[in-house]
């Protein structure tokens, strides 16, 4: 084991503490005044967990993807929203410029990005355009020395706090497709840009998602991701195949805390003298959790080490964030199951871990999406 392994597998073990230690004794507070306290924010910042991603250069900790996905998976054995406050700093939020951004505008945003000073948004998603991406109506056209931007932004989580919102638009005719979608570096405060009254949400309470609108929204072209036109779709699909590896670990973290807290209930429940824990049919119920929790384990480290590697691994993300989050789903059931009428009381954890769960498998790509993602990919390599 050389240092890098000794350092990632220290701070991974104080993430570990962190969760259990801090962010789980405040889920209940968390979820009734759907804010997540200061102090636990401050926090975050200072164990660096904004600036995961980042690198070194700019501020950052600049873990691996198989890095980031252990240390996520530590934070979301507690609540995935203390995740979600900081998930798009350290994915699609920043991604992009990193990969795709100018020198320029890594120096300018990516520090501040890394300390939790400034919150990063993603406005990809709109009212008509979700899982296709390539029918988005948002336009970008240039006036003179700017960008003129007009159009709505759906689903966008933390842009309630965001200061920097990564916009995408199209800046050629809708006849260009795919090639004319640019990305922008949108700061908050600028005139035109409004963020609308956050949703009130099935679960997921203390994360803040709202619409993000844009009217005759004027930016310069320094604003351009990438200093180019037409970048903007390859910059957002390479930033969803790590994002969904990143996805995959959260269900991970929340897979192990599901088994815990069913295995817990059934050894402390008694029925029939003796606790449900003996009882054939929850010990298969409990076996299966485990089994499907390893298994989502497994894949997302391998594709993640995949990553780092520098394979390409689009096919393989997509099977990441399909098998672990419908394997939590599965587990969430179970184990509420297990925890019979008591699971359906908001007393027990697994109640909100339940409404949680739901959500995974719709975002960064539904579970459907993944589905077409996987068969294209598959058809292509029999084809080639």
């Amino acid at each position: 084991m050389d240092d890098r392994d000794e350092t990632i597998d220290q701070l991974v073990a104080t993430v570990g503490r962190f969760a259990r230690e801090v962010l789980i004794p405040a889920e209940q507070e968390v979820e009734e005044v759907d804010d997540i306290p200061q102090p636990i924010i401050r926090q975050i910042k200072e164990l660096g967990l904004f600036g995961m991603t980042i690198a070194e250069t700019y501020g950052g900790l600049g873990l691996s993807l198989y890095e980031e996905a252990r240390v996520v998976s530590a934070l979301t054995y507690a609540s995935p929203v203390y995740r979600s406050y900081f998930g798009t700093s350290n994915g699609v939020g920043t991604l992009g410029i990193t990969v795709d951004g100018t020198e320029e505008q890594r120096r300018r945003y990516l520090p501040r990005i890394a300390t939790g000073e400034l919150i990063a948004s993603f406005c990809l998603t709109e009212p008509d355009a979700g899982s296709d991406v390539a029918s988005l109506v948002t336009r970008a056209v240039r006036d003179g020395d700017h960008y003129v931007i007009d159009g709505s932004k759906r689903f966008t989580t933390n842009s309630p706090h965001a200061g920097l919102f990564t916009v995408f638009a199209r800046t050629a005719p809708k006849e260009a497709g795919v090639a004319g979608i640019s990305a922008f570096l949108v700061e908050a405060g600028t005139p035109g840009l409004t963020v609308a009254k956050p949703y009130k949400k099935m679960g997921f309470r203390g994360s803040h998602t709202a619409d993000v609108i844009f009217e005759n929204c004027r930016v310069p072209p320094a604003a351009l991701l990438g200093g180019r036109e037409g970048i903007g779709f390859a910059s957002a699909m390479k930033s969803l195949d790590h994002a969904r590896v990143h996805m995959a670990a959260v269900a991970v973290g929340m897979c192990e805390r599901l088994l815990d807290e069913g295995t817990a209930y059934a050894l402390d429940r008694r029925q029939f003298n003796r606790p449900i824990a003996q009882f054939q049919l929850v010990q298969g119920m409990l076996a299966d959790c485990a089994a499907e929790a390893l298994a989502a384990r497994s894949m997302v480290e391998a594709v993640a080490r995949d990553y780092v590697g520098g394979r390409r691994i689009t096919k393989q993300s997509a099977c990441c964030k399909y098998f672990a989050t419908e394997a939590l789903g599965r587990i969430a059931d179970r184990v509420l199951q297990i925890h019979g009428g008591y699971g359906y009381i908001k007393e027990y954890p697994v109640e909100r871990l339940y409404r949680d769960a739901r959500l995974l498998r719709i975002y960064e790509g539904t579970s459907q999406i993944q589905q077409l993602i996987i068969a294209r990919e598959l058809i292509k390599e029999h084809t080639q």
